[in-house]
């Protein structure tokens, strides 16, 4: 038996060694054809006659009009006015836009003007990275597909400097390797993070984790497995990054663990238009036979826009018992798709069923100066996302003067809604009841104390500002430019 067992082992060696060499071969040549692809790329030389640099964002949904969005586009301003000799490449599967019609979005939804133009490679196989495609195993099926969606981009356009924006860290490796890039990264939120892997241990049903796999230890105990390997091979592609920037302390915390680069790791917190919106005057409250509470988000389960509606309709059934002003919840927020379409009829239908419809509005997609008279006009600001990474619609919030309701968790718990000099700058809750009654609790506060906290938070605002984005953004990146 052994003798059989050696006489079997040394022919698989030899040909797993065999095979080794003809994949590195492979690679190899692959990497030569791209390069040579790369030669062939039709720029025109710059004013001092040399090729520009070319610096890619990898950011299929550029014209979706999310928090990611802004972050994209600042990053591009910046490097515009820092690099006279650099042409900035975006990949995106917005084909059902023109690239002038993507920047004007640009201004419109974040008043961002870009100074020079932009090269758009518009993508053919963005369905790949869709979670519709996938029902089950998800996060390995997009993030394969991102691999494939990398790889369609990469044949269109090879650049200088590769700098994944959007959270497709599978793509890094193909740049770097292939692609003979130096590579960036942005993290909004870690595609896998320990808090999920608590989530499925524990048998917690959340947007992630249906009730029939809680329900069955087996189908957990799988779960977890493959939980477990996904983490595993996140890391690996992870870490190849020559410059990871992350968007928090929560964010921080988790790629560090997982991706353990902590040396090229920095926090660059999201540029926020602070700026416009401290010019909205903040003024003591008059009376008002109504107060306004609005959420701004994209419509995406994570969000919890549910919670939302059903503490609303608890403050609502509480309020009615006295002589109170009318309360009305303004939803404001992008829908990148049909299923952000329907999860909005859904949401109205939850109105319907609560019996707040009349007591809640939606906003889909609005101009940017909507926005800003939504959120002037508001007492409340809302947010109900459990771990959010950042939270841009909560700095907003605080610097337009509304009283932020943020949960408990993530960004707003650990860098946003955190005590500035001292002072309270918002509150923090974790459920329907959480929720409701903190509501109740700053509605009753008088006009000078919502207005004391209201100027706290403004002045804590400062540090998400678009200035401060800039500067640590591109101490950043330094490095990929050397």
């Amino acid at each position: 038996c052994f003798r059989l067992l050696c006489s079997l082992l040394i022919p698989a060696l030899f040909l797993s060694g065999i095979l080794c060499v003809c994949l590195v071969v492979l690679l190899w040549g692959i990497r030569l054809w791209i390069q040579q692809r790369k030669k062939k790329q039709l720029t025109s030389p710059g004013k001092d006659g040399k090729r520009p640099l070319l610096v890619a964002f990898f950011h299929p949904y550029c014209n979706a009009g999310g928090g990611g969005e802004r972050v994209l586009w600042c990053a591009v301003r910046t490097l515009q006015k820092k690099y006279r000799n650099v042409t900035c490449v975006v990949y995106t599967g917005d084909r059902d836009a023109t690239g002038e019609e993507i920047v004007e979005g640009a201004f419109r939804r974040f008043n961002i003007k870009l100074t020079h133009p932009v090269k758009f490679v518009f993508l053919e196989k963005r369905y790949l990275v869709e979670a519709s495609l996938y029902p089950h195993f998800t996060l390995l099926g997009q993030s394969l597909g991102s691999v494939f969606l990398g790889w369609e981009a990469l044949v269109k356009c090879v650049p200088d400097i590769y700098i994944d924006s959007m959270g497709y860290a599978f793509t890094l490796p193909l740049f770097k390797y292939l692609g003979g890039c130096h590579v960036g990264c942005y993290v909004h939120y870690p595609t896998i993070s320990t808090d999920m892997l608590s989530v499925v241990r524990n048998q917690d049903t959340r947007f992630n984790n249906a009730a029939f796999i809680t329900s069955n230890p087996l189908f957990s105990k799988f779960k977890l497995v493959y939980y477990y390997f996904f983490a595993f091979m996140y890391g690996l592609v992870g870490s190849c990054s020559d410059v990871i920037m992350v968007n928090s302390s929560w964010t921080l915390n988790h790629i560090l663990s997982l991706w353990r680069a902590g040396t090229c790791t920095s926090v660059v917190y999201p540029p926020c238009d602070v700026q416009t919106f401290l010019d909205i005057p903040l003024e003591e409250e008059k009376s008002t036979a109504e107060y306004s509470i609005v959420s701004v988000s994209q419509f995406r389960p994570e969000k919890d826009h549910p919670l939302q509606i059903r503490a609303f309709a608890k403050l609502l059934k509480e309020k009615r018992l006295g002589q109170q002003p009318s309360l009305k919840l303004i939803l404001i927020g992008g829908c990148r798709n049909q299923q952000d379409e329907e999860r909005v009829n859904n949401l109205k239908h939850l109105c319907e069923e609560l019996g707040v419809s009349n007591n809640v509005t939606f906003r889909i997609n609005i101009p940017f100066e909507e926005l800003k008279r939504y959120l002037a006009e508001a007492t409340i600001g809302l947010h109900t996302m459990w771990n959010e990474h950042f939270g841009i619609g909560v700095v907003e919030c605080m610097a337009a003067g509304t009283v932020i309701l943020a949960h408990n968790s993530g960004g707003p718990k650990l860098d946003i809604v955190v005590p500035y000099e001292g002072h309270t700058t918002g509150f923090l809750a974790e459920n329907e009841d959480n929720y409701a009654e903190m509501m109740a609790y700053i509605l009753s506060l008088s006009p000078e104390k919502r207005l004391e906290i209201r100027e706290n938070a403004r002045r804590s605002a400062h540090r998400f500002s678009d200035q401060h984005f800039e500067e640590t953004f591109l101490l950043s990146v330094e490095p990929l430019f050397k």
